[in-house]
């Protein structure tokens, strides 16, 4: 009998956590960016707002159940949480498939893309339109640093493990304050290469706290990593964190 009452309960957590929050909507939305339209998983809290958002960006795996889960629970937590979809509807499941899509995608459109989800953002009656931030995981952090160097009126930048800027004009260009989850073991960008744009930051008197996680490798924070890197209790940290810094940064 334990044992089915464990298994219940751990199928219930498993499951609820692909749900959308009490109250909310979410939905697959279309935006102007260019000659082709962007498109987005968007979560909107319950209430009629206006709300603060944040700004999702994928893995190279694209925007698969766990991004959206992210998504889902940052809407837990108040904010419109709008995942980006730099594949257009492209969702790996094996990493020979995600470094295609990566490498085949235009870093010049991805960062369009990117920059006029915010505007998309701005324009919502139902968004604080000084109150945007942005976060990423992996490819997804190195665009959200990158989208930082684009666009001075981010509120907030979260990068987890993500490939940081190292010309001293992109640092200079960053007028968002700077959160970093990284790993100890991780060999890109390695810790070296972490604490350097972390020097680099302060030296441009930029705001920045990185936290460094021993024996964490890349993408610790995701269960579903497939070098069974994920790190429970670093995740657990590295996402009360980001709860914290948006709050203080992005929510009032």
């Amino acid at each position: 009998m334990k044992r089915i009452w464990l298994w219940a309960l751990a199928f219930w957590a498993f499951t609820a956590a692909g749900e959308a929050p009490a109250g909310a909507t979410e939905e697959m939305i279309t935006f102007p960016s260019g000659k082709e339209p962007g498109s987005a998983f968007l979560v909107t809290p319950e209430g009629s707002g206006p709300f603060s958002a944040v700004i999702v960006i994928q893995e190279w795996w694209g925007v698969n159940d766990w991004i959206k889960d992210q998504a889902r629970a940052l809407a837990r937590e108040g904010y419109m949480a709008m995942a980006v979809d730099l594949y257009h509807g492209k969702v790996a499941k094996r990493q020979e498939e995600a470094h295609q899509y990566m490498m085949g995608m235009s870093r010049d459109q991805a960062i369009r893309e990117l920059r006029t989800a915010v505007v998309y953002l701005k324009r919502r009656p139902d968004v604080k339109p000084h109150k945007i931030g942005v976060i990423g995981w992996c490819m997804g952090g190195m665009y959200a640093l990158t989208l930082a160097t684009y666009d001075p009126t981010l509120a907030a930048v979260v990068a987890y493990y993500g490939a940081p800027p190292t010309e001293a004009a992109d640092i200079e260009r960053i007028q968002a304050p700077v959160l970093g989850n990284y790993g100890g073991k991780d060999e890109g960008p390695t810790p070296a290469q972490v604490r350097q744009f972390e020097a680099a930051m302060k030296k441009a008197k930029k705001s920045i706290d990185v936290k460094i996680y021993p024996g964490a490798g890349h993408a610790f924070a995701n269960p579903n990593n497939p070098w069974k890197g994920y790190r429970e209790a670093a995740a657990k940290d590295a996402w009360k964190r980001t709860l914290a810094f948006f709050e203080k940064n992005v929510k009032y």
